[in-house]
């Protein structure tokens, strides 16, 4: 049974070769209507990149959004931002939760029943299901879900004689999948890409949605 909940539809997951890049889609995001920004940056962090966390985090809250990070648990209990989405890989859940106290939100991905299960069971708050199919935006791909692979993992988590988080929906998003996306069953979906460059599709996702 998956749990009905308040967060927003969309994540917008930041995109943008250098940070001022970066900030200035996820202002765009945030002009449009965004409110869950998730900070997603792969290169090394330093100085800049704490005073980047740190910004952004200001402009969620001016928009009354939420501010996540991509991994980073350390620089998300220096900044104080509103949590953190983990990879497989990435630290374990149980961890992040010690380092951030109980009130911050915790995200997980998954690309299997197997993953969602573990998810369940680290008490993760959402889980990220993907990839929908090829993006570039993200490196080490998972096997690629696509209708097959989402319908038959939806079609099990409405049948599990247990809670599951709300599922977000990733991987190569494009606006005509959503209306599918919704049938299957999602709460809401994390997408780079098309709001980057179409900020003005956040109103059309959010409408699909509800």
């Amino acid at each position: 049974m998956i749990k009905a909940s308040t967060y927003p539809k969309i994540q917008y997951i930041s995109q943008g070769d250098t940070l001022a890049e970066q900030l200035q889609n996820i202002r765009q995001a945030l002009d449009a209507g965004a409110d869950w920004i998730q900070i997603r940056w792969k290169q090394p962090k330093d100085v800049a990149f704490l005073k980047f966390c740190t910004a952004v985090k200001n402009h969620c809250a001016s928009y009354q959004a939420i501010c996540l990070l991509n991994d980073h648990v350390d620089t998300a209990r220096a900044t104080d931002v509103d949590g953190v989405h983990l990879g497989l890989t990435d630290m374990p859940v149980d961890d992040a939760r010690a380092l951030l106290g109980a009130d911050k939100i915790i995200g997980g991905t998954a690309n299997t029943v197997a993953d969602i299960l573990q998810r369940i069971e680290e008490r993760c708050d959402y889980i990220g299901l993907g990839p929908w199919r090829f993006t570039s935006t993200k490196q080490k791909l998972s096997p690629i879900l696509g209708l097959e692979g989402f319908t038959q993992i939806m079609q099990y988590l409405q049948q599990l004689a247990k809670d599951v988080p709300p599922i977000y929906a990733i991987g190569g998003i494009q606006l005509e999948d959503i209306p599918t996306l919704h049938g299957l069953g999602i709460h809401g979906v994390a997408v780079s890409t098309l709001i980057t460059e179409q900020p003005q599709h956040i109103t059309s996702i959010k409408s699909i949605l509800q």
